[in-house]
């Protein structure tokens, strides 16, 4: 880093890929400096707790991360155990955000408004890559404050900016007034969210795995409460995708994710709807109907949008970024992950140099590294902030040697809307859906926020 090292680096969300900065950058001995949205470490996650994740414990934790736990006498859960949410927030994040070195760093409540640099704004030049930079800060209490940092890394995620239910990628007709009959992407309809759903009829937008997950819960809700009712729209002329490979899916919990489904459609407890892209909304006392641009109509109770996300750029307005054009991801990122064309492709290892911007050392990371695009991995972003560490730390030769080895899956996974031309392809989940994968890789989360999630975020998460 060209500033002086006296003063921290600054991460933006405290979910996996946040705490694994941190613990990268605690062993390159630079000081970490967190801020989090929500309450807890993991924040966003909690509110996908009961989701259980397609792949193993041993995609899900990161090496640095585990390192620091395991001095303290922590003990990895079964490497080969699909851990939920919940699991992932109980077992590995509630100890990493506890542990001394970064419960001392750790700023919960914090939502980060923006980030800039010291007496300069983006159109300054001179002295620019030794200011340090600012980070604006509103805490729960109301105080807004300023932290200097010598480097910033924005592992926020995109949770908290869904998909519009529109086309274009703008809100339909009237989903602004209709809001409180939209719930959250991902709800808890067998647990906390029940009441919502028990003897009322779901409209389900979207043709990924986080669509998958609720439309199977809604439907184990249906065998317990009749009157129950599942509709589910997706945009495409087949739901063929989303089923993905069943038995042939090398994450067996994913292959039965998706068998299970085409079950429920082809039994009728599940009403699918292709060929459906919502141009209006119209709540009228409890319920809302929902046209299609073709002037079709579905009148439903509640609508869960399994949309997928979107990054939140507000904050870095005052930075110098370089974005891919399409997907909103690091310029040099975007073309390797564009959804439109690589859907069904591995993604190669990439870090530092491939996710830098005009701005030295200022990072963005994980899920919202990969901006529209839905198929980030978590041990993907573990690999990235592994070698923004060793960047910041002045270690090119580590930064630039990137390498990453996950399982072959035998099935592509994408999500929706996007041109994959394999046949039983799967979109991916957390969604946007946020989770994702491609051929040869698993999702780190159901939500991609199945995957996505991990890269997920209750703010800044």
């Amino acid at each position: 880093m060209a500033v002086t090292t006296n003063l921290p680096v600054a991460v933006i969300g405290a979910g996996p890929i946040g705490l694994a900065a941190a613990a990268h950058l605690l062993e390159r001995g630079l000081e970490p400096l967190i801020f989090e949205t929500g309450p807890t470490a993991g924040a966003a996650i909690e509110q996908w707790r009961h989701i259980r994740l397609f792949s193993p414990w041993q995609y899900n934790t990161d090496a640095a991360a585990v390192r620091l736990l395991a001095a303290t006498g922590w003990e990895s859960p079964e490497a080969t155990a699909l851990p939920s949410g919940g699991e992932l927030i109980d077992q590995y994040l509630t100890p990493l955000g506890a542990h001394p070195a970064i419960a001392s760093s750790l700023h919960t409540g914090a939502r980060v408004v923006a980030v800039t640099r010291q007496g300069m704004d983006k159109t300054h030049s001179r002295n620019r890559n030794t200011t340090p930079f600012v980070v604006r800060v509103q805490h729960t209490d109301g105080e807004v404050r300023d932290y200097r940092a010598a480097g910033v890394i924005d592992a926020s995620g995109t949770w908290s900016t869904r998909n519009p239910l529109g086309t274009s990628g703008l809100p339909a007709l009237g989903e602004a007034a209709a809001a409180d009959r939209i719930s959250a992407p991902l709800p808890d309809v067998l647990g906390r969210d029940r009441e919502r759903f028990e003897g009322r009829t779901a409209l389900v937008v979207g043709a990924g795995h986080s669509a998958a997950n609720t439309l199977i819960n809604l439907a184990d809700l249906a065998v317990q409460v009749p009157g129950t009712k599942i509709v589910w729209a997706i945009r495409g002329a087949s739901a063929a995708k989303v089923y993905g490979g069943g038995d042939a899916d090398g994450l067996a919990a994913r292959g039965q994710l998706g068998s299970r489904l085409r079950n429920l459609v082809e039994a009728g407890a599940v009403e699918l709807h292709t060929g459906f892209g919502i141009a209006a909304l119209a709540a009228a006392g409890g319920a809302v109907t929902v046209t299609s641009t073709d002037s079709r109509t579905l009148e439903a109770d509640v609508v869960v949008p399994a949309t997928g996300f979107r990054p939140d750029l507000d904050i870095l307005r005052e930075l110098r970024l370089e974005l891919d054009p399409g997907v909103e991801a690091p310029r040099e990122l975007g073309p390797l992950i564009d959804p439109e064309f690589h859907s069904c492709g591995t993604v190669e290892p990439h870090g530092a140099t491939m996710l830098a911007h005009p701005e030295q050392d200022f990072y963005i990371v994980g899920m919202k590294s990969y901006g529209r695009a839905p198929t980030f991995l978590l041990a993907t972003g573990y690999e990235q902030v592994r070698s923004v560490a060793a960047a910041l730390a002045g270690d090119r030769e580590a930064a630039d040697t990137v390498q990453l080895q996950l399982p072959e899956t035998g099935v592509c996974s994408s999500d929706v809307g996007t041109s994959c031309d394999v046949p039983a392809a799967a979109p991916a989940g957390i969604a946007a859906e946020t989770s994702g994968g491609c051929c040869g890789t698993p999702e780190p989360v159901l939500v991609g926020f199945a995957t996505g999630l991990a890269h997920g975020r209750s703010g800044n998460n």
